[in-house]
């Protein structure tokens, strides 16, 4: 079985808030020690010390275990705003906000307003001024190459 996957074993068991998930491992290949970066995140958010606590417990099972046969540095994070949402539990917690869908075939931006098994619905406004109106639009998971929630400064 693949290191990342081995390691993400590791943090799930050791997740201490049963609100929070892990979105991702990735194990670098680069030269010198290894990086393992695990992505973190959560229903109700994710704070540094969540992070931490992780991170000691996920050094600590590594240690034990032996699974890394070389210096590596660990790293526990949250997804940033420049990262696409991968699972389908991050898009509950965003139900509310906007979103840029990356499409098989063109880009939509929407209020997602839900979350189903399959599918998802957003509210698209099409139009300006007077001619402005607003569809829900919903679309599958299998047509979605990428989500980004797009922040607002207002």
């Amino acid at each position: 079985m693949e290191i990342a996957e081995e390691i993400r074993k590791i943090a799930v068991s050791k997740l201490l808030n049963p609100h929070h998930f892990v979105v991702d491992v990735v194990v670098s290949a680069r030269k010198g020690p290894k990086k393992v970066l695990i992505t973190l995140d959560g229903d109700e958010g994710v704070n540094i010390d969540d992070c931490a606590n992780l991170s000691r417990e996920i050094g600590k099972a590594l240690e034990e275990s032996n699974l890394m046969d070389e210096a590596y540095m660990l790293e526990v994070s949250t997804p940033g705003v420049d990262q696409p949402l991968q699972l389908h539990r991050q898009y509950k917690k965003h139900i509310g906000r906007k979103l840029k869908l990356k499409l098989r075939d063109k880009i939509v931006e929407g209020k997602l307003t839900e979350v189903a098994d399959d599918k998802i619905a957003v509210i698209q406004e099409t139009g300006t001024g007077k001619q402005k109106e607003t569809v829900v639009v919903d679309i599958p998971f299998s047509e979605i190459e990428k989500t980004f929630v797009l922040v607002s400064f207002k």
